[in-house]
């Protein structure tokens, strides 16, 4: 592919995204991809054969973006920054391709290999989670039952997960920051009946930068 050619191929791919995260996926047309770029459909048909092609590279990407967050340090037992830079950097992925999420239902019910995909996504965030949490358990910053772990882990991704659905609903005109912290806060809020001692102290400390 030449210079120019992958130069359009990644505009395309940057309207595309604007696009579905302002309007939903399902609102837009190959025809508005290619207004946008300022190409002719057929440059457009070119590169991509139709949205769905669009969609998966963009899936690949968010894939490719998120299994590198899903990770956790291997020479030491986590602690509370770990698991409040894991949230942070999920919530700004999730952001950042936040039409995967809004628009979940209509994307995983027509395409069954996007759904596939997308549950080892979370499968992957259950086990991280997970990790992270026994990492805390084992340096005593938590007190938890395997079984509290799990499903606290199970919790987590879930909201996360759905976490963008409700902030549209509750809190649409927050600003960016505020709306990622929040979601952050909500999602270490359910560790809170496990904490110890300076880990409550410590988020105690963080939620009055997040709910001011």
């Amino acid at each position: 592919m030449s210079g120019r050619a992958a130069r359009t191929r990644e505009r395309i791919l940057a309207t595309s995204l604007a696009l579905f995260n302002d309007l939903g996926e399902p609102r837009v047309t190959t025809n508005q991809i290619a207004d946008e770029t300022d190409i002719s459909p057929g440059n457009l048909y070119y590169h991509f054969h139709n949205k769905d092609d669009i969609v998966h590279c963009l899936f690949e990407r968010f894939e490719s973006r998120i299994q590198e967050i899903l990770v956790t340090p291997q020479s030491r037992a986590a602690d509370m920054e770990d698991m409040w830079l894991y949230l942070h950097l999920i919530f700004e992925v999730i952001w950042e391709y936040r039409f995967l999420y809004r628009d979940l239902p209509h994307l995983l019910g027509r395409d069954r290999k996007l759904q596939q995909r997308f549950r080892r996504i979370i499968d992957r965030k259950v086990a991280t989670a997970a990790a992270i949490l026994e990492g805390l358990v084992s340096s005593g910053v938590m007190a938890a039952s395997p079984e509290e772990i799990q499903a606290v882990a199970e919790n987590i991704a879930l909201l996360a997960t759905q976490w963008l659905t409700f902030q549209q609903l509750r809190h649409r005109a927050a600003p960016l920051d505020q709306q990622l912290g929040r979601g952050v806060y909500q999602v270490i809020s359910l560790v809170v009946p496990y904490l110890r001692g300076e880990a409550r102290t410590l988020l105690d400390r963080l939620s009055r930068v997040y709910l001011v």
